[in-house]
């Protein structure tokens, strides 16, 4: 299956937040995947607490990892 999103980060949520308010700020919004959230909120526990992945368009790749680097 092939995917319109590419994930460029993956490790704790205060980062990912960061990399996300960075993003946003030069107009890309990325998707945040936050595992132990979405199990909470079904009411299941999870093991991977506090970390996240970030996603982004294929489309705005290059720049999101500019923002990376930086």
């Amino acid at each position: 299956m092939d995917s319109n999103y590419t994930r460029i980060f993956i490790g704790n949520i205060a980062e990912a937040q960061s990399i996300v308010s960075r993003l946003k700020d030069i107009g890309i919004i990325a998707v945040v995947k936050d595992e132990a959230e979405s199990a909470r909120l079904a009411g299941f526990g999870s093991s991977m607490l506090g970390e996240a992945e970030v996603f982004v368009h294929n489309d705005e790749l290059e720049q999101a990892e500019k923002v990376l680097d930086s």
